[in-house]
């Protein structure tokens, strides 16, 4: 979990974006949409589509007591009546779960509610599909079913969800000033919430008097994993004017786990609080700075996502993302869905098969606006623009199974000097009985010599095995720094040690705006920093993996991205933070020792 960032940037002043994929074979019969679809040939007709699911599609590790599956819509959508269903189900002997659908208070998200007092089975592999969908104001259904897939791991949630980043941006004390009056107030969570307990009542904006509280509307983005609080008008908001914003603990995540937020330690459950003052609006068109694949790119990867970076945060109900074949007139839009980074502005489409080999797309982006309501107008980088395949697969990152849910796992013992120490995670000892973290340290569950954490070891050494026995990458002398190495930054690849890896000097991670990139250092000794490790463009910690095959030292009071799977042991310094895992004890008995660290186990 990232920490809270300080407005210093125009782009930081409003995150928020629900992005529409339009759904359709590479081949086929052509689909319908209401909006315009600029290098199409003109305007045609289709209809509503699903943009984005959750759990998302061949997500494993799935909670048992994830009870609730969401699928969000590009339009209001009418009751789940007729020929409109939303199923979940699994193979037998698993058998599949009854429940209830309904949407939220947009129409915009359904959700398939477990039956009372049932759970997912576990280590089971499941299939959700809506079929039969019908647009509110048009009557049109989907087109096909949309169908995902996922698989279950073997323990409950209960780790709370946090609040990750807000616009405007949590100060303290607060308030944050200079706020363009022509903002949405937003805050993005650390995972999927429930839809429906994100509402008008769960998160409020409120002015002391004589001041009047502004009126407005509360919609929550799958994609995003961000609830928007929207003025009412242009004027709703009123310059110079201190405002409280506030999400109580009546949110909550897929597991029922009521938020914890700024106002009391865990394990306590508490409101999220932030304050602002405005200032005069901001007109500052927006436009797209950035795009992965490039414009007329060549030997694209067939496993790729496409990747399109915004100058600022967009209205979430604007913007259509379509990937079609080339031509005149252009293919019918592919099937896919779309994530989107709330602190870069990234928005990530997702084909739900691989593309064609040897084949030109055209990306587009349209109809979109800022949350200021500012059209998206041309800037230097193409849009549309276009890609041509190769006939390949890019390397993916490091499958983790059920070990991805922990953010601490020893294989010999725990120990831990610092009482502020917290990990927003699971824990799991294995084997071994000594364990120096308190249960109040701990934002998830701890697993001690039980059949979870047995599990956990073996998908840990898996993943260790598979980090090395990948090709060796891009080659570190032993002894090196990767930040004097890389002073602009480290591109994803494979980079690969004989002996020890180091970063003394700052190092940043650069993602060129692939939300997907991944990075995995093969270290054949030891990991020792002493410098903290930064993300740019579109760079996420679940995608970057270091793998000593002994030790690893993360530096005093340094900031730490990725997941260390180490053959042996890890130490946390004073005061250094981890957003990502420490996996130790692969292949040798592996001690973790903490000193007023964090943890911050990366959202899926």
């Amino acid at each position: 979990m990232n920490k809270l960032e300080n407005v210093t940037r125009p782009w930081l002043w409003s995150i928020a974006l629900l992005l529409v994929a339009f759904a359709a074979g590479c081949k086929g019969g052509g689909e319908g949409s209401r909006a315009p679809i600029l290098g199409g040939g003109g305007i045609a007709t289709l209809g509503p589509m699903v943009t984005a699911v959750a759990p998302v599609n061949n997500a494993t590790g799935v909670p048992i007591n994830n009870t609730i599956i969401t699928a969000a819509f590009s339009e209001p959508m009418a009751p789940m009546t007729g020929g409109g269903t939303f199923t979940v189900t699994c193979a037998a002997p698993a058998v599949s779960p009854t429940g209830t659908v309904a949407f939220d208070a947009t129409n915009r998200i359904a959700t398939f509610t477990l039956a009372p007092a049932t759970t997912l089975a576990p280590l089971t592999l499941y299939t959700a599909t809506v079929t039969g969908a019908k647009s509110l104001s048009t009557g049109l259904a989907l087109a096909s079913p949309y169908v995902w897939h996922f698989t279950t791991g073997v323990t409950p949630d209960t780790t709370r969800p946090r609040v990750t980043l807000t616009v405007p941006a949590t100060t303290t004390p607060g308030p944050t000033t200079g706020v363009p009056l022509n903002t949405a107030i937003t805050a993005t969570f650390t995972e999927d919430m429930a839809p429906a307990t994100i509402t008008g009542t769960s998160f409020t904006v409120t002015a002391a008097a004589p001041s009047v509280s502004p009126a407005g509307t509360v919609s929550y983005s799958v994609a995003a994993r961000t609830a928007t609080f929207t003025p009412a008008t242009s004027t709703t908001l009123v310059a110079g004017t201190t405002y409280t914003a506030t999400i109580t603990t009546a949110a909550t995540d897929l597991a029922g786990n009521a938020l914890a937020g700024n106002q009391a330690a865990l394990p306590a459950a508490s409101n999220y609080v932030w304050t602002f003052t405005t200032a005069a609006a901001v007109v500052n068109p927006p436009t797209v700075i950035l795009t992965v694949p490039a414009d007329l790119a060549t030997g694209v990867a067939l496993n790729s996502s496409v990747n399109a970076t915004f100058s600022t945060a967009m209205d979430p109900l604007t913007i259509i993302f379509t990937v079609q074949t080339s031509g005149s007139p252009l293919g019918t839009p592919l099937l896919g869905a779309v994530a989107y980074d709330t602190t870069l502005h990234i928005a990530t489409f997702t084909p739900t098969s691989a593309l064609a080999p040897s084949t030109s797309y055209t990306a587009t982006i349209t109809g979109a606006k800022d949350l200021a309501g500012n059209a998206l107008v041309p800037g230097l980088v193409p849009n549309p623009w276009t890609f041509t395949t190769g006939t390949g697969l890019a390397p993916g990152g490091v499958a983790l199974g059920s070990a991805s849910t922990f953010g601490i796992m020893a294989t010999s013992a725990i120990t831990n000097t610092g009482a502020a120490t917290m990990i927003n995670g699971d824990v799991s000892l294995d084997p071994g009985t000594s364990n120096g973290l308190l249960p109040v340290q701990v934002n998830g569950t701890i697993h001690i010599n039980d059949t979870v954490s047995a599990q956990a070891r073996a998908d840990l050494l898996i993943a260790y095995n598979y980090a090395k026995t990948l090709p060796p990458g891009t080659t570190i002398s032993g002894g090196a720094d990767l930040g004097a190495l890389y002073p602009l930054g480290i591109p994803p690849g494979t980079y690969t040690s004989g002996s020890t890896m180091l970063v003394a000097t700052p190092v940043t991670l650069d993602a060129g705006g692939n939300a997907n990139a991944v990075w995995i250092f093969q270290i054949g000794s030891s990991l020792t920093t002493t410098a903290s490790i930064t993300l740019a463009n579109g760079a996420q910690a679940k995608n970057v993996f270091w793998v000593p095959t002994l030790d690893g030292t993360v530096g005093v009071g340094t900031i730490f991205y990725g997941t260390i799977v180490s053959g042996r042991d890890v130490t946390a310094k004073t005061g250094a933070v981890i957003n990502g895992r420490i996996l130790a004890g692969a292949t040798l008995a592996g001690t973790i020792a903490l000193d007023t660290n964090t943890v911050n186990v990366p959202a899926p």
